[in-house]
């Protein structure tokens, strides 16, 4: 059956894995336009978001960690 002529009602949202965790560092980072807001909203799942957002939390702990421990052990913060 053809999805023609139904509108957006008809439309699947077809997000990527990529795409989503663009959004997700967008977000982090705290600058989006509205119109890249309207589409991410309109074609990215939320179960790929939530993952990613989660995935980019975890990376930025670790990230965090790695860093203190460095400068921990460099004798800087000393």
């Amino acid at each position: 059956m053809s999805n023609a002529g139904r509108g957006d009602e008809g439309m699947r949202r077809r997000g990527s894995w990529r795409r989503s965790f663009k959004a997700v560092a967008w977000s982090f980072f705290g600058v989006r336009r509205s119109s890249d807001y309207e589409q991410d909203v309109s074609q990215l799942k939320p179960q790929h978001v939530i993952v990613a957002g989660l995935v980019a939390a975890a990376l930025f702990v670790a990230l965090l960690v790695l860093l203190v421990r460095w400068v921990v052990g460099s004798g800087v913060a000393a």
